[in-house]
């Protein structure tokens, strides 16, 4: 099984795989492009609750997804934060071109695990995503993920972005595979969807033992077919903290 990162790809015959990426440097550039937007990640539904969401526009054009977890903090994936450019947020909406918008002025990296915390210019205010702790999530579980990726297989990507955010159940597999770069990964199979590129840096929410609803990874590889991996949120809490206060 070939695994892609969920929001970059080469342009050209590579771009079958997952998301749109400049050839030159590893800054994606995943666009509307006017395609039709569908309910849907691949397959999934139309989100209705997420006040959390965060939509990334690099140098203007969309990239990832993301959640905003303080006022001035953004948590990604740490490929999504690659290249350079302006990273642009649009912030608590599930229409990638309404809500707020702020811009990242600092952007802290993992050293080995495929996440990133972009600090803003300015602080918003939002509902925070709220961070699950180690029993949050875990084997057998069915766990939500969200994103304003690809929605098709059958023609580019750049093509089918969606303006509305997307979720899809996905059956929890493994709590400590790798993601991307190697670090601890919360790994998943289709249930009634899957991750696409411009998903990227996105959230994995799992309902908690005491019922609350939390973030428990970030969107960092896919097949677009029946596997997702997301870099374990709950195993990096003590970075997060150090970094973002949260």
């Amino acid at each position: 099984m070939r695994l892609v990162r969920v929001g970059a790809a080469l342009v050209g015959a590579a771009a079958v795989v997952l998301g749109i990426t400049m050839a030159t440097g590893g800054a994606s550039a995943d666009q509307s492009g006017g395609g039709k937007i569908e309910p849907k990640i691949i397959d999934g539904r139309l989100a209705d609750n997420a006040p959390w969401a965060a939509r990334l526009f690099v140098n203007g054009q969309e990239n990832c997804s993301a959640t905003i977890i303080a006022p001035t903090w953004i948590l990604t994936a740490q490929h999504c934060v690659a290249s350079q450019g302006t990273y642009t947020f649009h912030i608590g909406s599930l229409d990638q071109t309404q809500g707020e918008s702020a811009t990242g002025v600092n952007i802290q990296t993992h050293p080995s695990a495929d996440l990133a915390l972009v600090e803003l210019d300015h602080a918003v205010n939002a509902t925070y995503s709220p961070l699950g702790n180690p029993d949050a999530v875990s084997v057998g579980q069915t766990v939500q993920v969200y994103g304003w990726g690809a929605t098709c297989t059958d023609r580019p990507e750049i093509e089918c972005q969606s303006q509305m955010l997307k979720v899809a159940d996905v059956g929890v597999t493994d709590t400590a595979c790798s993601d991307y770069i190697g670090g601890t990964a919360v790994c998943a199979n289709r249930i009634d969807g899957i991750t696409a590129g411009g998903d990227s840096g996105g959230p994995m929410f799992a309902t908690a033992p005491d019922g609350s609803y939390v973030q428990v990874g970030v969107a960092s590889t896919s097949d677009r077919q029946t596997f997702t991996a997301y870099g374990n949120v709950t195993q990096y809490r003590d970075w997060i903290a150090s970094v973002a206060g949260v």
